[in-house]
């Protein structure tokens, strides 16, 4: 059995050297990244056997991101197609006030064709949770019946379902993300979201009790998360609100936070962790990967808990 399987798209990230502008940088780094990839590598990284289900072309670039994720511990269960291509991203950090820029270049990508039929649904099933998030089912009408299609496996089989919000406006409008989500939303137990997509999306505002109970009452999830960036998070879990205040941090690099904090979360919650040392789990992952190049936490518990119980003098003797 593993503990958590993750279903969704992986891209190719290139990124300009900072401060450099894409139309000028002589050279890109490479790293891999996806946001189900990310939470699975997180979870793997901190302890937990994890899988990453999603569909590749056969060739050398999928097998690059087969191969990335796979370095992570996370077992990448892929689809592989002689059609289709992998994603890449474009990425320019700036700093303020230009702040960072992406550019997706994702058309005709393999995974957009993706179908519970050529998945290997039965990691699903054997899985304690399955997750995935509101990016899949933005890529393509196919994934959208996939990433339901999948959430009904894991209801039928009793496996904890669990799906993001991660709202991204350059792959879909509002209307749209709130017409799909309403659907998929009923056949989840834990929603995470964050609170200007709750605001943005589903028009709730006030404070994030208030958003978080409108969430369970309307689709009965067992626990909300709703994240609020640097001023922490909150949790409703059977009828108690937990907060969380952010970790302090210097941010090398951004790219994949949210991923780590969802990571965090179930990595504790996988270890029989409380909602409340969840929590913190999730927000020192999120500081620490903001710490790290590249979309992915590569980070050690002993260094989460360091960050929890707030020990060290930031040098390793």
């Amino acid at each position: 059995m593993t503990d958590l399987v993750t279903f969704g798209e992986s891209m190719l990230r290139l990124a300009a050297p900072d401060g450099d502008r894409l139309q000028t940088a002589d050279s890109l780094a490479l790293h891999v990244g996806g946001a189900e990839s990310n939470v699975a590598a997180a979870g793997a990284h901190l302890g937990v056997d994890t899988a990453w289900l999603s569909k590749l072309p056969d060739s050398p670039l999928g097998r690059r991101v087969a191969t990335d994720v796979r370095s992570h511990g996370v077992d990448p269960a892929v689809a592989w197609s002689d059609d289709g291509r992998v994603g890449t991203y474009y990425l320019e950090d700036g700093g303020e006030p230009r702040g960072t820029n992406v550019v997706y270049d994702r058309e005709g990508a393999a995974v957009r064709t993706a179908t519970a039929d050529e998945l290997a649904v039965e990691r699903v099933r054997d899985a304690d949770v399955f997750y995935v998030s509101g990016i899949t089912p933005a890529l393509s009408g196919t994934l959208a019946e996939t990433t339901a299609d999948l959430l009904a496996v894991a209801r039928d089989a009793d496996t904890r379902t669990v799906l993001d919000v991660n709202y991204r406006a350059k792959l879909w409008s509002p209307e749209q993300a709130r017409e799909t989500l309403t659907q998929l939303l009923p056949g989840v137990d834990v929603l995470v979201v964050a609170r200007r997509d709750a605001e943005t999306l589903f028009d709730l505002t006030g404070d994030p009790t208030k958003v978080a109970t409108e969430f369970r009452n309307e689709f009965d999830h067992d626990t909300v998360v709703v994240t609020r960036g640097e001023h922490g998070a909150l949790a409703l879990h059977e009828g108690s609100v937990h907060e969380q205040e952010s970790f302090p941090t210097e941010t090398h690099d951004a790219v994949g936070t949210g991923d780590a904090f969802v990571g965090g979360f179930l990595a504790r919650r996988l270890r029989d962790g409380s909602v409340p040392e969840s929590l913190e789990w999730a927000a020192a992952t999120a500081a620490l990967k903001r710490t790290i190049a590249g979309d992915v936490a590569v980070v050690t518990p002993e260094e989460v808990r360091a960050v929890v119980a707030d020990e060290g003098d930031g040098i390793s003797r």
